[in-house]
């Protein structure tokens, strides 16, 4: 029954009212066939007919002739199409103590690298986050007192970012925004977080509104989330002034998930990921006034994939053009693979040799570029070997590019 119910939330695309026909690529995943043995110079295993380029390091300038230094411990990520037909890669740096932002580079039509610049600096652990349709970035501080901040990719540096107070105050990870209510959901990286949602006051307005919870009517003895009907209660002081916003919420009968990692929203669905156990991945499909909604897994080893042992460590995720939910690992041996429609299991990639006094790296930041034929992602600690020479961890930032669609 999981499996026949997800299919469809899988499968949704965008259709233009005029035309009625896809405004999107195909998607050519399913097609791709297994990694190659060997990895290429870059340490990447691929599927045959794919390459890649290393375009930042930390430390060092992704564009010689600009001064930005690529950050430390580069984490959540998206692109934005600019006018010129180019894009903006956009990167979070999860570092401590005040040193943590954001950081972008600019590609031209040709994929050329052409500017680097940061857009937020003297925040936080600065985890993932999400992009919005009116082309910001909202940037998720991870620690107890983490606020959202919302970025300016589009003007290029040139705009100071916004600190979102109204969003809540918590150990954020990921934000997602639904284009057609301007609802923002968020995720909490804690092992009994909620799964939150900012109704903004004003379409495309940060600046005020409601902050809610999500009550499953269906969970397990300690409260966690299952699959069932989704109600929404409100959080009555998000700025956690007295109590925590997590410790309102659960008051309320706010259901418990295990570590909210990524999400990501798609053709009228919400994606989230959750580390706990072997990792779960949902599908949360809103009603069409985006009062309640169906909360399903297409990720669940136990139930839907009990011959698979390959994904581990589930942690950020995107979504490409056809639906395919894109999953990064945190540790495992550092792959990343696609969750067809079909609900097959496609590895798009591996990263070698990335281990951190014997311990394995992390994936982060995954985002297609806007033709969808480009993925950028880092290596967030990298090698152990950089971290010998430079004395510190050195996050590296890849572009693989390939069939990931139909020509």
């Amino acid at each position: 029954m999981l499996a026949v119910s997800a299919g469809p939330l899988l499968t949704a695309c965008n259709i233009n009212s005029e035309t009625r026909v896809s405004t999107r690529p195909v998607s050519n995943i399913a097609n791709i066939g297994e990694l190659q043995a060997t990895p290429d110079a870059n340490g990447l295993r691929l599927p045959a007919g794919f390459s890649s380029r290393i375009i930042a390091i930390t430390d060092e300038t992704p564009v010689n002739s600009k001064a930005y230094l690529w950050h430390d411990l580069p984490d959540g990520g998206a692109t934005f199409l600019t006018p010129e037909g180019g894009w903006i890669y956009v990167s979070n740096s999860e570092n401590n103590n005040g040193l943590g932002g954001v950081g972008a580079i600019e590609f031209n039509a040709d994929a050329d690298l052409i500017d680097a610049f940061s857009l937020l600096e003297g925040t936080t652990k600065n985890c993932a986050g999400g992009p919005t349709p009116w082309n910001t970035w909202l940037s998720c501080e991870e620690y107890a007192g983490g606020m959202v901040w919302e970025c300016f990719p589009m003007e290029r540096g040139n705009r100071t970012a916004t600190r979102r107070d109204a969003l809540g105050v918590f150990q954020h990870e990921a934000a997602a925004v639904d284009p057609s209510t301007s609802i923002v959901y968020l995720t909490e990286d804690q092992t009994d977080g909620c799964l939150y949602r900012f109704i903004p006051d004003k379409p495309w307005d940060l600046s005020s509104g409601r902050l809610q919870a999500a009550v499953v009517d269906n969970v397990d003895s300690q409260q966690r989330a299952l699959e069932g009907r989704v109600s929404w209660i409100d959080v009555p002081d998000p700025t956690a002034a007295t109590e925590t916003t997590r410790a309102q919420a659960q008051q309320f009968g706010a259901s418990k998930f295990v570590r909210g990692e990524g999400a990501w929203f798609h053709a009228g669905v919400l994606y989230v990921a959750t580390t706990g156990n072997t990792g779960l991945v949902w599908a949360y499909a809103p009603d069409q006034e985006g009062n309640t909604g169906v909360l399903t897994q297409i990720y669940n080893r136990t139930d839907l994939f009990p011959d698979d042992s390959s994904l581990n460590g589930i942690d950020n995720i995107t979504v490409s053009s056809g639906g395919d939910v894109v999953i990064a690992e945190d540790s495992d041996d550092m792959q990343m693979q696609a969750l067809t429609p079909d609900g097959r299991l496609i590895p798009l990639l591996q990263v070698t040799g990335h281990t951190i006094l014997g311990f394995p790296g992390e994936i982060t930041g995954p985002a297609f570029d806007p033709s969808g034929t480009r993925l950028y992602f880092s290596s967030q600690r990298g090698t152990d070997a950089d971290r010998l020479t430079a004395g510190k961890l050195i996050g590296i930032t890849y572009e693989v590019t390939g069939p990931f669609v139909v020509s």
